[in-house]
This record gives structure tokens, C-alpha cells and sequence, in this order.
């Protein structure tokens, strides 16, 4: 597994969104989580308020902390079919088995194209 942190810092630092959920608690005051990052709270009487203090909170927190962005390589999984891709191919039977299959697929096509007339033919009447 290859692991690679960025670290290059921008001229200009971005704008960072978070997701924050909002719960009114039982004794009427509010609490503002940030999703991702649960024991990062700001409580208030009012939404306003609780938000006001989780972004304080945020904000101290990442004067101590950073945010970096992670690439993790995906494994390279080899797909199951090709163990049996072409395991037929040397196989005496194969071509008879392959028109077999295609004079059903017709069989199939011609009974489907019918039900489709009987049907257009039923609306058609009414």
C-alpha cells in the first residue's frame, strides 16, 4: 500500500466547509457537532449561538492541529473472470454450444415479438 500525505501549502488558504448537526437539547439550549470530529461542540440558547461557539472551538483547535490531505493507492485486485476467461476456447464442442445459444436467443426474440404484437394488437381494440 502506498501512502502519500500532501503538504504543499497554498498562496492563499481555502475555504473549509464543514457539516455541522444541529440538536436541540431538553433543557431548551442547542448543540452544534461537527460531523467527522464528534467531541468538537458548541452549545448556546440559540442555533446562532451554538454555532458561534463550535467555530470558536474549531478555530482553537486548529491553531494547534493541521489538516492534511491523504491519497491511499488502491490494491490491485486481479478480476476473478479472467481465471476463467477463454478456458473453452481448445474445446470440440464449443461452436456447436455458442449456435445453441443463439438459435435459443432467436427462439426467445421471436416469442418476445409476438407477446409485443398481441399486446399492441389488445390496445389497439381498446
Amino acid at each position: 500500500m502506498n501512502l502519500a500525505v500532501k503538504t504543499t501549502f497554498p498562496i492563499t488558504a481555502p475555504k473549509l466547509t464543514y457539516d455541522v448537526l444541529i440538536e436541540n437539547q431538553p433543557d431548551g439550549t442547542v448543540k452544534a457537532i461537527l460531523l467527522g470530529l464528534p467531541d468538537c461542540q458548541g452549545l448556546g440558547n440559540t442555533e446562532t449561538e451554538a454555532i458561534e461557539k463550535l467555530s470558536q472551538s474549531l478555530e482553537t483547535r486548529l491553531k494547534t492541529a493541521k489538516i492534511v490531505t491523504l491519497e491511499i493507492e488502491a490494491p490491485k485486485v486481479e478480476n476473478p473472470w479472467l481465471k476463467i476467461a477463454g478456458m473453452f476456447k481448445d474445446d470440440p464442442q464449443f461452436d456447436e454450444m455458442l449456435e445453441y445459444i443463439e438459435e435459443y436467443r432467436r427462439e426467445l426474440d421471436a416469442k418476445m415479438e409476438e407477446h409485443y404484437r398481441q399486446i399492441d394488437a389488445e390496445n389497439e381494440t381498446k
